[in-house]
């Protein structure tokens, strides 16, 4: 069986928090293979926890991928920091004799972006609205390849790598299955320090806060990759709570017209026709989204925001919020069916660009989170879960089939629920072993015990 059929069987997705289908990203003519080792996001640990323990898997892999796909060229890129990192993967390297090299980069944020990370290893720019595929690199993180490394062993993608930091006693990294209650996830990690906080999934730079009470019935999914605990009345959670007409009006009344949020994000640097700046003069002029024209250009090339927070959390100087209004006018834009173009607009690379990355100490303290940023997390804890509740659309595309019922026994590992045949999607197996309880919004699967046990 190839590795492609492999990855697909065992319904691995993309890590890192998009969720594409891992066995189409590999399809393509591949001349460069990049595996994602720069930990986007500050505070996560997750993907240097996988690098130091489990170089070898990543190393052995990533050159068979090359092998057998047929590509040229295969690194991995992760920041200059990442000294203990660095170590484990050259030793690797060396013992495995692989072909695979390392790709140093500054600690910088969003050194993780897919488009990024592409420019900073090959120098060839992405075009606006395009795939890493267009200019022949495939880019996937770190614990995506130690997925694929499981899969060519016959593991199915059952369990999650995450971190659980911030308001935390014991901050920690997690190894959970897949569907594994958020609460449970919270204790691993010792409890909450107070009363008072709210759950961050993902980051602090593009990360959704959910109430305490909203993380009661939430689940572990395959693309989550950090949990951070913020105080309720964190900056974050605040801005969080403003509406989209709330955002408006305070873009008509305070916006200074200064470009800022052009002027850094890191799409434009990269010569994409993005100017959050244009977004926001037209959304002050047309006072709500239902009043904005769908033809107008500067509105359009919204679509091509990747949603960082760069404009947001660092770059106005007024605190207004660019990325949540381009993400309101994305998202009604693309309920209407407008798309962009693939390539329309693309300009040169800003020879600015490198006096224009933002140190990723930086993007913490802007975020409001410096004060966990220089956390070490070494605790690692492997724990099961007593009851899971698997979604049915934890990838991009069309959701899975379900080919279970209620009072089915199901052991780990056993597919549940199907891609669509002809579709894009991803395989789902039991996380768990136990007794399939209902098949309703998810698939909830119970052993019996009692939880947290």
């Amino acid at each position: 069986m190839s590795i492609i059929d492999q990855i697909f069987d065992a319904g691995i997705v993309g890590c890192g928090g998009a969720g594409f289908p891992t066995h189409v990203k590999l399809k393509g003519a591949i001349e460069h293979l990049i595996i994602n080792g720069a930990e986007c996001e500050p505070l996560l640990r997750t993907d240097r926890y996988v690098m130091r323990n489990f170089a070898g898997e990543i190393v052995g892999t990533a050159g068979a991928l090359a092998k057998e796909l047929n590509i040229p060229a295969c690194t991995i890129a992760l920041k200059k920091g990442y000294t203990a990192e660095i170590a484990a993967l050259r030793k690797a390297i060396d013992k495995l004799q692989s072909p695979v090299v390392l790709h140093l980069m500054d600690s910088f944020y969003p050194a993780g972006d897919e488009q990024t990370i592409v420019y900073e290893v090959t120098g060839r720019a992405v075009p606006p609205a395009g795939i890493p595929l267009d200019v022949g690199c495939a880019v996937s993180n770190a614990a995506t390849i130690l997925a694929i490394s499981d899969a060519m062993k016959g593991v199915p993608f059952t369990h999650k790598y995450l971190t659980v930091t911030g308001e935390v006693k014991s901050p920690a990294i997690l190894r959970v299955p897949v569907g594994t209650p958020l609460t449970e996830c919270i204790a691993l990690a010792g409890g909450p320090k107070g009363l008072g906080c709210c759950v961050l999934l993902g980051g602090p730079m593009m990360g959704k806060i959910i109430s305490r009470e909203e993380a009661e019935s939430a689940a572990v999914t395959k693309t989550m990759s950090g949990i951070v605990l913020l105080p309720a009345e964190h900056r974050l959670h605040e801005l969080q709570q403003l509406s989209v007409e709330r955002m408006v009006t305070r873009a008509k009344a305070a916006c200074i017209r200064c470009r800022m949020c052009t002027d850094l994000c890191p799409r434009h640097l990269l010569g994409h026709p993005i100017e959050p700046h244009r977004v926001m003069r037209r959304m002050a002029l047309a006072g709500s989204l239902e009043s904005i024209p769908e033809d107008d250009p500067a509105l359009k090339n919204a679509l091509l925001c990747c949603e960082c927070g760069v404009c947001e959390l660092v770059a106005c100087p007024m605190g207004l919020q660019p990325r949540r209004i381009n993400a309101a006018v994305k998202k009604m834009l693309g309920q209407k069916g407008v798309r962009y173009q693939k390539g329309e607009g693309q300009t040169q690379v800003s020879p600015l660009r490198p006096d224009r990355k933002l140190g990723t100490q930086r993007a913490a303290a802007r975020a409001g989170v410096l004060q966990y940023h220089h956390y070490q997390i070494d605790r690692f804890v492997a724990a099961q879960s007593h009851r899971v509740n698997l979604g049915l659309n934890m990838q991009i595309g069309a959701p899975c089939e379900v080919i279970v019922k209620p009072g089915d026994k199901v052991v780990e590992g056993q597919l549940i629920a199907r891609c669509p045949e002809g579709k894009l999607g991803a395989n789902l197996h039991a996380s768990i072993s136990g007794i399939v309880e209902s098949v309703d919004n998810g698939i909830l699967i119970s052993d019996g015990g009692r939880t947290g046990e």
